[in-house]
């Protein structure tokens, strides 16, 4: 991954998360997701009134993917208040596609910070199918 491709990554999902719909919370995610073939593909989360039905965004910018037809990711970018870690529901979400994916924390309280980290130290010994 370049670092144009990064900055971009972190500016898709800083940029779509002020569309998140999060009106119980107040606490907005974007996410940005990068394909292997160089697609982007970003989501944000919506809470529902009915918590369980509320969608992260990491997942809705996986299922975008997926419905566009690619499974294969480079790296995803997730842009919150205080650079929080993908909840463990979308961890296994994503391992469901990659063993490794590097993932970008963007904190948006401290003017962007990054921190960057891999899915497999998020989530070490992951159920499922070992992919290759």
């Amino acid at each position: 991954m370049t670092l144009q491709q990064r900055e971009q990554l972190v500016s898709a999902a800083s940029e779509i998360q002020q569309r998140a719909h999060a009106p119980y919370s107040g606490f907005k995610v974007g996410a940005a997701l990068l394909s292997t073939t160089g697609q982007q593909f970003s989501g944000c989360n919506v809470e529902n009134a009915s918590y369980s039905l509320t969608t992260c965004a990491e997942q809705v910018a996986i299922t975008a993917a997926v419905a566009a037809g690619q499974k294969q990711f480079a790296a995803l970018a997730i842009a919150s208040a205080g650079g929080v870690t993908p909840c463990g529901g979308c961890r296994q979400v994503l391992a469901e596609f990659c063993n490794d994916l590097p993932i970008f924390l963007v904190d948006t309280n401290q003017d962007n910070l990054v921190v960057e980290l891999k899915l497999a130290d998020l989530l070490p010994h992951r159920f499922g199918k070992i992919i290759q």
